[in-house]
């Protein structure tokens, strides 16, 4: 593993009129994700989870594309949530409607066909569950408690939810959200980021996104600071060494944190979830360095 240190000469530039949210596109967003998953798993060592992630992820697409109309805030919550810095979707508060739970079912279904023993027994076991058993499941999933669920129904549950807040956000439109506070946290849902990226193009050339574990919006934040913390001391970036740096982990002495960046001069085709997933290598050798993983990964620890 390779590592560099942060210099002020790298420092983000003024941008201008910067972007400051970027909502997923809900027509490809999953269907993107899956084609992603699909290339990575050719030649991996995951390749068999990889693949599973491409069909949970056509599952998704297919969930989104059917999702019916549901409670939204309306334009005095929004206008109130955007006064005080606060998320209008805010994950661990938010009322969820019954029909993330058909979601739920549909993807299960889809997932069931052709289905591995260990995939099946998962899905039957989810199956059984009655509302409030699945609902339980859904709390520990956003609160990040993976020691006491069926780590093997976690990631369906998962997929379920984050079609069910990317459908929420994109009903709404970016202009329904505001900047919050801390920054380190979705302006949708309230939900850390899975991974930073930064971007090339047009206006966004060069800056550095965070990418939504749960709704996949993404909102900007410099470089040279910390995505945890904020500090701008003691940034540094570890590689893999060999690799064409198109994923790094960027980590903070202050705070003792770390968290993926990917850089899509490097490779277009990134995408944050799957390229996480299949640099769990990174994160092994991370975590030899005694420092922690600030934003969660829905599906991590299911591999």
């Amino acid at each position: 593993m390779s590592a560099s240190i942060l210099q002020p000469g790298q420092i983000e530039a003024p941008a201008g009129d910067i972007p400051f949210l970027r909502l997923p596109a809900r027509g490809s967003h999953f269907r993107d994700r899956a084609a992603r998953f699909r290339q990575l798993a050719d030649g991996h060592k995951m390749g068999d989870f990889l693949e599973f992630m491409a069909r949970l992820s056509e599952a998704q697409h297919a969930a989104l594309a059917h999702f019916p109309q549901v409670a939204l805030p309306d334009a005095d919550q929004l206008a109130l949530a955007r006064a005080h810095g606060m998320p209008p979707l805010a994950a661990r508060t938010w009322r969820r409607d019954p029909a993330w739970r058909t979601a739920l079912q549909a993807i299960a279904a889809s997932m069931s066909e052709g289905a591995s023993r260990p995939v099946g027994d998962a899905i039957a076991r989810l199956s059984v569950l009655d509302e409030a058993g699945v609902e339980k499941l859904a709390d520990a999933v956003l609160d990040n408690r993976f020691h006491d669920i069926d780590l093997a129904a976690a990631p369906f549950v998962a997929a379920a939810l984050q079609v069910y807040w990317t459908h929420m956000s994109t009903s709404l439109g970016a202009g329904a959200f505001g900047r919050s506070e801390p920054p380190s946290l979705c302006p949708v849902c309230a939900s850390p980021p899975v991974a930073s990226i930064v971007r090339i193009g047009g206006a966004e050339q060069g800056l550095r996104y965070l990418h939504c574990a749960l709704c996949g919006s993404e909102w900007h934040m410099v470089r040279a600071k910390c995505s945890n913390c904020e500090s701008t001391k003691g940034i540094a970036y570890y590689a893999i060494e060999g690799g064409k740096g198109a994923v790094k982990a960027e980590s903070c002495e202050t705070c003792g944190s770390y968290l993926k960046i990917l850089y899509l001069d490097k490779d277009p085709l990134l995408d944050p979830t799957a390229d996480d997933l299949a640099s769990l290598a990174l994160d092994i050798l991370m975590d030899e360095t005694g420092v922690q993983r600030s934003g969660p990964n829905l599906f991590l620890l299911s591999v």
